[in-house]
């Protein structure tokens, strides 16, 4: 399997040169010192384009009342792997990153979800990877949620993707 250089960006497309740890310490001092309020959000979204599966990771900051932003991070892999594979990639890209911020979130007092881009209906054919998913996030202690409320992943990482 071949990965791409992994860094972060803005929807804007702008690059940041520091760890997603740092972004969110960062971000969550400039964001309280103004008063407001947070919540984050992460979640992965894929695309297949041939040989190739396309990843997005989104840390979704919601400024309570006061709109969002997000930091997205973009990687490329060449393999050819089952859907319900393909799915549980997106939930582990998202709990590497959760894990990866979540002492620096409990430290400021901000909460975080984990937002899978699966269907909770199980006419969809990302279904078959909903119970392995859910499962997984909520062992690993976080907040999970499921399509039509993930919108981390099935808005603002499927943007990017």
């Amino acid at each position: 399997m071949e990965t791409q250089q992994q860094t972060w960006q803005n929807m804007n497309g702008k690059i940041f040169q520091h760890s997603i740890t740092q972004l969110v310490e960062e971000a969550i001092i400039r964001e309280q010192a103004n008063g407001h309020r947070l919540k984050v959000c992460v979640g992965s979204d894929s695309h297949v384009y041939g040989d190739a599966i396309s990843y997005a990771t989104a840390v979704v900051f919601i400024r309570e009342g006061k709109g969002a932003f997000t930091f997205i991070r973009k990687e490329r892999e060449i393999q050819s792997i089952s859907i319900k594979e393909r799915m549980l990639n997106e939930v582990n890209k998202s709990v590497e990153i959760a894990y990866a911020i979540c002492s620096v979130l409990d430290t400021y007092g901000v909460e975080m979800e984990v937002h899978a881009d699966i269907n909770t209906d199980p006419d969809f054919k990302s279904n078959v990877a909903l119970k392995d998913a859910m499962g997984y996030i909520l062992g690993m202690g976080y907040v999970f949620k499921a399509k039509p409320f993930a919108f981390a992943s099935s808005n603002c990482a499927d943007m990017m993707v």
